[in-house]
């Protein structure tokens, strides 16, 4: 990976140029706001999810800074969609230095009542595709002369909180993952991840009741709920130059709050 000089500028810390990123998830939210800022910073970038629509939204959106965009639809966590979104990446855009693991998600379980396969299932969305998408990406990042790679994690793998044991253990799951493989990749590969706090996003808005934002607003020391682009600036540091010497580490980009609050 890049090593930074003694007279680095700053505009060149952060600068994306030449670069090119695959973005799961990259439809709305989170994965979205990624997709754009690597993309203002001078990256091109490969895009999957699984609407279509929402892909090409965000690919006119990038067309329109002078990158390139690719999108491929599909479900990330089958195999076929991943090695499709890499052969068209190489093929269209010419190599990968970046990618950002943001598919995943889960709501809220009953530890009574969920079975053991909705359990793995959780897991194995959480965890799997990005354990295999940095398989599939390393040969080409080594190429390429190294490549960085954010997972998206969640504060619910530190918190301890009711209803929440399938989503927070699989967070904390890919978190240790994100530790190890920094570990087997090292020094060509840089892997580190992210845990959002609580993010306002189209998710999470049919949530927010007046009285649950203003508990929410009142426990954060920042004073208001994250945005995807919070997220998006700190996956832009992590996959820059400015953090060349930084891997296998774990940023909370969540307003200060060290407790669950929704």
């Amino acid at each position: 990976m890049t090593q930074v000089a003694a007279n680095h500028s700053t505009s060149s810390l952060f600068s994306l140029n030449g670069q090119v990123a695959i973005v799961t998830g990259a439809g709305k939210g989170i994965g979205r706001a990624c997709a754009l800022t690597l993309a203002q910073a001078g990256a091109d970038v490969a895009l999957t999810a699984r609407t279509q629509a929402d892909l090409d939204k965000v690919a006119a959106e990038i067309r329109a800074m002078g990158r390139r965009a690719i999108v491929v639809a599909g479900d990330i966590s089958q195999e076929a969609t991943m090695d499709t979104l890499v052969a068209e990446t190489l093929k269209t855009l010419g190599k990968i230095t970046i990618l950002i693991n943001n598919a995943g998600g889960a709501g809220p379980n009953s530890p009574l009542k969920m079975g053991g396969t909705d359990f793995s299932a959780v897991l194995a969305w959480n965890v799997t595709p990005a354990y295999l998408m940095i398989q599939k990406t390393a040969k080409a990042m080594r190429e390429a002369g190294g490549g960085a790679v954010v997972n998206i994690s969640s504060v619910a793998a530190r918190y301890a909180q009711k209803h929440f044991s399938a989503y927070g253990a699989a967070k904390a799951a890919l978190n240790q993952m994100t530790r190890n493989l920094a570990q087997d990749f090292g020094p060509a590969i840089r892997i580190n991840a992210i845990e959002p706090g609580t993010i306002m996003t189209e998710a999470l808005a049919p949530f927010l009741t007046p009285e649950r934002t203003e508990r929410m607003l009142s426990s954060t020391p920042m004073g208001r709920l994250g945005q995807p682009e919070d997220i998006a600036a700190s996956a832009l540091f992590l996959v820059s130059p400015a953090s060349s010497w930084i891997t296998g580490k774990i940023l909370g980009v969540d307003g200060g709050v060290e407790a669950p609050n929704f």
